[in-house]
């Protein structure tokens, strides 16, 4: 009875300690926005990313939220498309780099910078130093920024004019591996459009669902209703 009694506390011990290092990733992506020299040639009805803020802020009150809500131990890293926020800071004569690095220093979040969406499929597949990705499964992927129905966008209108030179298409997604996702993972895009076709593809290409919208969201009024995204009037949610 004391050898069974041993075993079973060894046994009980090394799961403990199994679940215990088995962290997971908490991950949110902002692309960025356009500049006012483009927009400005649109008419006032049409234009974008008035503020630079857009994908900043919806994304810092979504970090403090996860940082309530997660398990502990919750790894939280913040993915930001980093030339367009680059070409937005000289363009509007503010430290928009540093603001941005000031959210990580604040919350305590794994800032990463990236230029491509390869960068974006490289890190689901392979995670960081801080948490590589045979160690921590990623418990949520959400995306605050422009898209299509078949494309995150991640510098429309920054580069050049109603266009995006970066982005992540539908296609690539078959190069995300399968398995990098914790079992009940949560995905969401908080950009137009995904709901109508990249949603079905990001769960072929993954095993996970995404919500996205069909029709249009909407990023003009936040602060009246605490930094959250709206959908545009016929627009709703979908899986």
């Amino acid at each position: 009875m004391t050898t069974i009694r041993l075993l079973t506390a060894t046994l009980a011990l090394l799961l403990f300690s199994s679940a215990a290092s088995a962290q997971t990733e908490y991950i949110v992506c902002s692309g960025g926005p356009a500049l006012r020299e483009w927009e400005d040639l649109r008419r006032p009805i049409q234009q974008h990313d008035r503020w630079w803020g857009n994908f900043i802020r919806t994304a810092r009150v979504r970090l403090q939220e996860l940082r309530r809500t997660q398990p502990q131990g919750t790894i939280l890293t913040w993915l930001v498309y980093r030339d367009a926020y680059a070409r937005r800071a000289s363009e509007d004569g503010e430290p928009l780099l540093s603001h941005i690095e000031s959210v990580r220093d604040t919350y305590k979040v794994n800032l990463v910078w990236f230029r491509s969406g390869q960068e974006v499929i490289d890190y689901l597949n392979q995670g960081g130093a801080h948490a590589p990705r045979s160690r921590h499964k990623v418990a949520g992927f959400e995306f605050f920024g422009h898209s299509n129905k078949h494309c995150f966008l991640f510098d429309y209108s920054s580069e050049i004019y109603a266009a995006s030179t970066a982005w992540l298409h539908e296609n690539d997604l078959r190069d995300i591996r399968r398995g990098v996702f914790a079992r009940g993972a949560f995905c969401k895009s908080w950009g137009c459009h995904t709901g109508e076709s990249m949603s079905r593809s990001w769960r072929q290409a993954t095993g996970v669902r995404m919500v996205g919208a069909i029709g249009k969201t909407d990023y003009s009024h936040m602060h009246q209703r605490n930094w959250q995204v709206a959908l545009s009037p016929g627009s709703r949610w979908v899986k």
